[in-house]
């Protein structure tokens, strides 16, 4: 009987014994391969396996998941280093209009910009490390943010246009916007970080949302705190709600993708959430992962050609 999900099995290069390893693992929890055909996209290959199942009739909602928890973990296992396997929901891949939405700081661009900011005021190694223990999930990300960000204190204001122009996009972020949009979806990023950064960035790349923490700024200069509230893991998965339906797309047809545990919330609300070359902890817990630096995977793993 048919699936309704598709395996994606992708690496640098895919070797025959790689695969051969993912079907033993598909077969191994129940599933036939219906079809199989290979892609080539820049930086990777990608194997798309059509999938049935050899489910029994009756399987309750809470034990399909269950088994598929099971299938998802028992592919990054036998994966290892060699390749990674995204169990994708066919609700995504399918779906006519989709909804994507990304982290900024070490998702969408390179680098962590409040770290780029506390290099100006000295304070870099000092926001690094609690920027590091706020993602792994051991600190509170609001308290965490203000700490670091009292750090900015008397900076001029100018000091954002200088950091904004250091800023590096994520290999295949360009594409991944752009081709996505092309195709009639909607793409949003949603940050813990700062709209003076995010504003002009997603003006460059056409973002349909976008949405960061405001640095309070006094008579041209950084007042060291952050004005309303704190974009957090709950106003994240909060956004992603709101913009996929006011964009008349299904949460099922949505895909979250981040880096940190302040993205946990989104990535568990989306129909697909994606842990992009991340923390342990947000792997652990994500549907599927990116573990090369390329957001292009995303583009297969959702089906955007």
């Amino acid at each position: 009987m048919p699936s309704t999900f598709t395996a994606v099995s992708y690496a640098t290069t895919l070797t025959p014994a790689a695969l051969d390893t993912v079907r033993s693992v598909l077969a191994e929890h129940g599933y036939t391969v219906a079809s199989e055909r290979r892609e080539s996209h820049p930086g990777f290959e990608a194997v798309v396996l059509e999938l049935g199942s050899l489910n029994p009739s009756g399987t309750t909602d809470e034990q399909g998941a269950a088994r598929l928890a099971r299938l998802r973990a028992a592919l990054v296992v036998a994966g290892g280093d060699e390749v990674s396997t995204a169990v994708v929901p066919d609700s995504l891949r399918a779906a006519e209009r989709k909804f994507i939405i990304m982290d900024v700081d070490s998702t969408l661009i390179q680098q962590e910009v409040i770290e780029l900011l506390a290099a100006h005021a000295g304070t870099e190694v000092e926001v690094a490390k609690v920027t590091e223990a706020a993602m792994r999930g051991e600190l509170d990300f609001v308290q965490s943010l203000h700490h670091r960000v009292a750090t900015l204190a008397g900076l001029p204001e100018s000091v954002l246009a200088e950091v904004g122009a250091k800023i590096k996009l994520s290999v295949g972020a360009e594409r991944l916007v752009a081709q996505a949009k092309a195709a009639g979806h909607v793409v949003a990023a949603v940050s813990g970080g700062f709209s003076q950064i995010l504003a002009p960035l997603a003006a460059r790349l056409g973002l349909d949302y976008a949405m960061a923490n405001d640095l309070e700024i006094v008579d041209g200069v950084l007042t060291g705190k952050v004005s309303g509230a704190v974009v957090d893991r709950a106003a994240k998965a909060t956004q992603l709600r709101l913009w996929s339906q006011e964009s008349g797309i299904a949460q099922h047809a949505t895909m979250a993708i981040g880096d940190g545990a302040n993205d946990l919330d989104m990535m568990a609300a989306a129909g697909l959430g994606v842990a992009f070359n991340a923390k342990p902890a947000v792997r652990a817990v994500a549907d599927a992962q990116i573990n090369l630096p390329n957001l292009d995977v995303a583009l297969a793993l959702a089906n955007i050609a």
